[in-house]
């Protein structure tokens, strides 16, 4: 059985609506997402967002896949405002380099699509109809993480790719959200830098030696 087509005139129509429906949650948190406001904010036609996303799920369905698209591109230097072109991944300062780069673009360009994510997520916790969508969202990201570690040499790349995005994850809620968010001077380049040096170092530990953050 062939897989349906889709044509570019499509995938132009959803991207546009994913990243709207972003922006909306990013703006007004989850009550501000219906499919009526997606259509105003895109400039679309009523009834546009409910005819490529039928349902409230598959609208959320859509930004998850979109949210991870948009994080991998940042990952490998193609989304505007472009970051300057991805390094490659030699060593560990090369590695703590690119990463402390993504922490500062997610804490400042990026900020309103992180807190979208998070918002988003919490959803996924609470409505097992998005579960699935919700977890292949989340595969990418940790295979890249996975094989960035394993080219670093690290003896279990898959779990320690598992504890970097969880790092990586609680230090952007923690800075952008957490309870002393609004009181935080501006992000540091010199600060981040070190704080991914660390996060490197740890997840490329041997299991047992317990290195920290």
């Amino acid at each position: 059985m062939s897989t349906p087509r889709v044509s570019p005139q499509s995938a132009d129509r959803r991207r546009l609506i994913a990243d709207t429906a972003i922006d909306l949650v990013a703006a007004a948190g989850l009550r501000g997402l219906t499919h009526r406001a997606v259509d105003g904010a895109a400039g679309l036609p009523a009834g546009s967002t409910s005819y490529y996303f039928r349902t409230r799920a598959a609208l959320i369905g859509a930004c998850y896949q979109r949210l991870a698209e948009l994080d991998l591109g940042d990952v490998d230097g193609e989304s505007p405002p472009a970051l300057p072109p991805a390094l490659p991944i030699v060593d560990r300062e090369t590695a703590a380099t690119a990463l402390a780069g993504l922490l500062y673009r997610w804490l400042t360009v990026g900020r309103e699509r992180q807190l979208a994510r998070f918002e988003l997520s919490l959803e996924a916790a609470r409505n097992p109809a998005l579960e699935a969508d919700f977890q292949q969202a989340g595969k990418a990201p940790r295979a890249r993480a996975a094989g960035i570690l394993a080219a670093l040499g690290a003896e279990r790349p898959d779990e320690s790719a598992e504890l970097l995005v969880a790092w990586t994850d609680g230090l952007l809620y923690d800075r952008l959200a957490g309870a002393l968010a609004r009181s935080r001077p501006a992000p540091d380049p010199a600060e981040l830098a070190s704080v991914a040096r660390r996060m490197i170092d740890a997840a490329l530990a041997h299991p047992g030696q317990g290195a920290g953050v």
